[in-house]
């Protein structure tokens, strides 16, 4: 699983209701709270807080949502209502917090689902050296696809298309569904451009 930046934001009515929150949390939990911590078990999850909110640090969106019940048993212990709960990633980017959905990484999304996102194309000067390279790239745990002399080997991310495109003198696309996606039912993948 990905390992990122996560949060739960816990704002409450006063200053004074995070403070006691945040000393439950670092001490001994309530008895509904124990139980639902076993799901975090050997998880040390970083807490803080600002004025009247506390925040629950993760590096897994998953851990995050498995302290949030452990946060309001402790909050029902200590007869708080929160003003809002929230589950927040940070964007590195903008370098700001958000609890909007993350947007999904095509390239992972597409190696789950068994394709390759970055294509590296390869028009060899024969048929010969076109089963060769096909060959030579397989060995080295490519997927391959040769049609006559054109050659086109999958890649995990666009660095290491333009790593192999440099070394095998081919051209780098985006490939798996993102060719599909931007040309409906087209199975053609285009050497040397269109027109003239």
């Amino acid at each position: 699983m990905a390992r990122d930046d996560w949060r739960l934001r816990v704002e409450l009515e006063e200053e004074g209701h995070a403070t006691d929150l945040l000393a439950r949390l670092g001490l001994d939990l309530g008895s509904e709270a124990r139980e639902l911590a076993q799901e975090l078990e050997a998880r040390r999850l970083a807490v803080s807080n600002d004025a009247d909110t506390v925040f629950v640090y993760a590096p897994t969106r998953e851990e995050v949502r498995r302290a949030r019940p452990v946060v309001e048993a402790e909050l029902k212990e200590l007869g708080l209502q929160p003003r809002e709960i929230r589950i927040e990633h940070w964007l590195h980017d903008e370098e700001r917090w958000t609890d909007e959905p993350p947007a999904p990484d095509t390239e992972e999304e597409l190696l789950q689902h068994g394709y390759a996102p970055w294509e590296v194309r390869v028009e060899c000067d024969s048929l010969e050296a076109a089963h060769e390279l096909a060959d030579q790239l397989e060995q080295e745990g490519y997927g391959v696809v040769r049609s006559f002399r054109y050659v086109i080997a999958g890649t995990s991310s666009e660095d290491e298309a333009k790593e192999l495109a440099a070394r095998v003198h081919g051209e780098v696309e985006p490939g798996g569904e993102l060719v599909y996606e931007v040309m409906p039912q087209n199975p053609f993948a285009i050497f040397g451009g269109l027109g003239g």
